[in-house]
Order: C-alpha cells, then structure tokens, then sequence
C-alpha cells in the first residue's frame, strides 16, 4: 500500500508523525523552503502536504507567518473527547477477549512508556501512551477507522502540550491502561468499559483545566 502513496503523502505521515512523537509543537512554524530542504522535494509537493494537514486539523495558516502547528482549544478537546468516547468505548463493546498478538502490541506499548517514564522521558511516556489506545481502537479491524483515529491521536498530543507540569500529567495514566489491558484479556468487557469511560472523563476534565483560565472567587 505503501508504494501506492505519493511524495506528498509521505511527506504528510511523517510530519503528523513529528507531531505525535512530539517533536512539532503548537505554535511552530512549518517553513516552506526549511521543509524543501529537508526533504530534498519541489515546493508544489510541500505545499500539498501542508495544505492536507491542515485539512486534519494540524495546522493553520497565518497572514503574515506562514503555516503553523495548531494551538488547540476547549472546544476542539471536546469534539476530540466526543471521538474518543464513540470509538474507544465500541471497540471494547465489540471486543472478545484479546488473541495473544493483540495483548502483545498493547503491551509493548505499556512497557515502552513505563521504560520511558523510569527515565524521565514524559514526552515519550504520552506517545507510547496514545500508541496504547490505538490499539485499542484497532480491536475493531478497520483500516478507515485506524487511519481516521490516528489524526486524532496526533491532534491530542497538541493538547497534551498545553499541560503545565508534564510529569504530573503522564504518571497517573499507565497503571489505569494497564488495568484496562487486563480487563480486555481476561474478557471482561464490563470493566474495561467501565474503567475506560472514567478514564476519558477524567483525562478530558484535566485537559479543560490546561486550557481554561483558573477562575477566583
């Protein structure tokens, strides 16, 4: 499928995969002739992968700046929410309990993050992380629906961006997608729906609170 992509489209993966690694941060510019540069290609094919990420979502142009990472907002946090809740929640609905080569890419997702959390790496932490619940939203085997939920994930990681204390932020979540693995192995899809739906109300809840100024009574 690969060989049937095109230059830009290449260009697109690996630009929302800098986005989700992390690496392309909110507010960053994309410049035409660094990118050119970058990946030794005409100025037609960096603008059509521009242009398709800012159909995802990604980025935005800006008079007088050029084109930019996004900066998310509330209501962008609560339509991302409102994906995650329909797509994550059904794929553990429809689950049976997970063949030995699902649990194993969930878990190495898990490890990884724990690795990287033991060395301090939070940004990775919350990539291994999102890899986790791609994974769980591939339970449900479609290809439009992985490719959709992976724009998704990369417009998360801009919102995790706005957490103010990174550590504080990641730490909590591992232990609870562990939990949400063993629930989905063993088969019990009351529990895992359960502890996945507690957990997208509270990993929403905390995003709000980055992004909307405390108010003092």
């Amino acid at each position: 499928m690969n060989s049937e992509l095109s230059l830009a489209d290449h260009i697109t993966l690996e630009l929302r995969a800098d986005i989700i690694g992390g690496r392309l941060l909110p507010g960053m510019a994309l410049v035409e002739s660094d990118l050119v540069s970058a990946y030794n290609v005409s100025r037609n094919t960096i603008r059509e992968a521009l242009h398709r990420l800012g159909q995802e979502g990604l980025t935005r142009y800006v008079r007088n700046k050029g084109v930019m990472v996004r900066r998310l907002n509330v209501g962008d946090v609560q339509d991302l929410f409102k994906v995650r809740r329909t797509l994550e929640l059904q794929a553990i609905l429809g689950s049976q309990p997970l063949r030995e080569y699902q649990s194993d890419r969930m878990l190495e997702a898990l490890e990884a993050a724990e690795l990287a959390r033991e060395r301090e790496d939070w940004r990775a932490v919350g990539t291994h992380g999102l890899a986790f619940h791609q994974h769980v939203v591939g339970l449900m085997g479609s290809p439009l629906l992985n490719e959709f939920f992976t724009n998704v994930v990369a417009q998360l990681r801009l919102v995790f961006c706005a957490a103010p204390d990174e550590p504080r932020f990641q730490a909590p979540w591992l232990s609870r997608d562990r939990d949400i693995h063993d629930w989905l192995a063993e088969g019990d899809k009351g529990a895992a729906y359960e502890a996945m739906s507690l957990y997208l109300d509270d990993s929403e809840q905390q995003l709000l609170q980055f992004l909307t100024p405390s108010i003092h009574h």
